[in-house]
């Protein structure tokens, strides 16, 4: 009920109605998913998380259908937007203590393996 009004709010009292049982995506996108997270996954984990992946989309559906219309967007989950400091130059620590616990380096930076283009 609204508080102003004392009629039904059919964004609140709607009844609840179970939804039907999700079609599951296809096993091949299951796979796909897997590959690009480098999942190694048996068959019977593939068809067990096309289930989830299949519920998971239902509540997704159920949602499309809400109307929001009268609803603000919103970017986030918090109203707080960016909240920035002064740009003030401040003194750092001294190079030598940067580098005082790196196993290796030269008398400015650091030295670590190379890790594009090969050995050297």
């Amino acid at each position: 009920m609204t508080p102003d009004a004392m009629t039904p709010d059919p964004r609140h009292d709607a009844p609840r109605v179970s939804p039907p049982e999700p079609a599951a995506p296809p096993v091949e996108t299951v796979r796909k998913i897997a590959d690009l997270a480098r999942l190694d996954l048996a068959a019977d984990e593939e068809a067990t998380l096309a289930g989830h992946f299949g519920r998971i989309l239902e509540h997704f559906r159920v949602l499309e259908k809400l109307d929001v219309s009268g609803v603000e967007a919103m970017l986030g989950a918090s109203r707080v937007s960016d909240v920035l400091r002064a740009d003030v130059p401040r003194p750092s620590f001294p190079a030598e203590a940067m580098l005082a616990n790196a196993p290796a380096h030269t008398t400015e930076f650091y030295v670590v393996p190379k890790t594009v283009g090969g050995e050297g």
